[in-house]
């Protein structure tokens, strides 16, 4: 099978992350600012993106070159072979973006151009004196500029990585699945040990809990871009992909999930959420006001994503359920606890320093991982 040169991109924060799944399935990387590098076949581009938990896509690179001006950018993209990749009735649409330290700024110029010169290539080697038809199978390319720097991707995903297909309905401030899968893997939770989210909201942290607890490919029920290329993509190997993830998965392993929220309609919403990812007897979804828990059971790990107070209106409310996150934790000396929030006075008032502290964005929205790590009792 051919070789790609591959990219899996990511939220700012989350790369390392990404690295250490990549090189878990096997790949040599190269960790980038919202990127890394690999390489791999038709086959790896499937398998990265059916078990990719925390990326937000898998692009192919199909080229890179610096260019000042706009010859340079039709001439050297003119020059990549698309044929490749694109049949004759290809659907690409070009998306762009640049940087303010590039040449080539003007966004809309930059796409019309590289179009262009996509089309120019494929009239060439395909004989077209007509215009492409484009009725064919979707190719979503990118074109991003850097300091000069061309790079030149075509999307294998489609809907972004995160969009699992579990979600059935949501709060007002739904956390996206990647990121709720990151925190999981920054808590480094064993199956084996109690797991609790006291805000769980829709229940998207106690849901991707599940999924790794049972080693379950994040992407088993959701279908990608690359589906539909039948140049590129043998019409059995997702089904195979599929199969060999299917027989990693430990679905019989008993897991300790619970999720608390003081809204009932919230614990209704995860509930669903959670039939439709098939894990309701995995996870236990409960009515209880943060303040109201208690346990007995040992060497925990607490992963919560609290209301932040962005309003001042609100802040008086979210800052005394961090005192009362604080009073009721810190006795709890076998648990874990990793609370994300964009208040960077949460130690203040929950009453301790972390043990350490994780950049992190929500979104668009810079936010701490407070992590204050357990002593496990044997």
């Amino acid at each position: 099978m051919t070789e790609f040169k591959l990219l899996a991109t990511a939220a700012a924060g989350i790369e390392a992350l990404v690295n250490r799944e990549l090189k878990d399935l096997g790949y040599q990387t190269q960790t980038e600012n919202g990127r890394v590098r690999f390489q791999g076949d038709i086959k790896a581009i499937a398998q990265t993106n059916l078990w990719l938990r925390t990326a937000d896509r898998v692009k192919i690179i199909v080229g890179e070159f610096d260019a000042k001006t706009f010859d340079d950018l039709f001439e050297q993209t003119k020059a990549l072979a698309w044929e490749e990749l694109l049949p004759i009735d290809a659907n690409f649409p070009v998306s762009g973006r640049s940087s303010h330290h590039s040449q080539l700024h003007k966004v809309p110029s930059i796409q019309a151009i590289t179009k262009k010169a996509i089309v120019e290539r494929l009239s060439m080697v395909y004989h077209r004196r007509t215009r492409l038809t484009e009725t064919g199978s979707k190719y979503p390319i990118e074109v991003a500029i850097d300091k000069d720097r061309v790079l030149l991707t075509l999307d294998t995903t489609g809907d972004s990585l995160f969009k699992r297909g579990y979600r059935q309905a949501k709060g007002a401030a739904p956390m996206k699945e990647n990121l709720a899968a990151a925190l999981v893997m920054l808590a480094h939770w064993f199956p084996d040990n109690p797991f609790v989210d006291p805000v769980c909201g829709s229940g998207t942290i106690p849901i991707e809990a599940a999924l790794i607890g049972h080693n379950i490919a994040p992407g088993i029920n959701r279908h990608f871009m690359m589906e539909q290329w039948l140049n590129l993509t043998p019409a059995e190997l997702l089904d195979e992909v599929r199969d060999e993830a299917d027989a990693q998965a430990d679905y019989d392993i008993e897991l300790d999930i619970t999720g608390y929220d003081i809204d009932q309609l919230m614990v209704a919403i995860a509930q669903q959420n959670a039939r439709a990812a098939g894990l309701s007897q995995d996870i236990t979804f409960k009515q209880l006001a943060l303040k109201d828990w208690r346990t007995d059971k040992l060497n925990g790990v607490i992963v919560a994503n609290p209301p932040y107070g962005e309003r001042l209106s609100d802040q008086a409310n979210v800052r005394e359920l961090y005192r009362q996150m604080g009073q009721l934790y810190r006795p709890m000396t076998t648990w874990s606890k990793y609370i994300l929030t964009a208040d960077l006075e949460f130690e203040k008032f929950y009453g301790a320093p972390a043990t350490k502290k994780r950049k992190l964005y929500n979104g668009a929205l810079r936010t701490d991982l407070f992590q204050y790590w357990g002593k496990k009792q044997r």
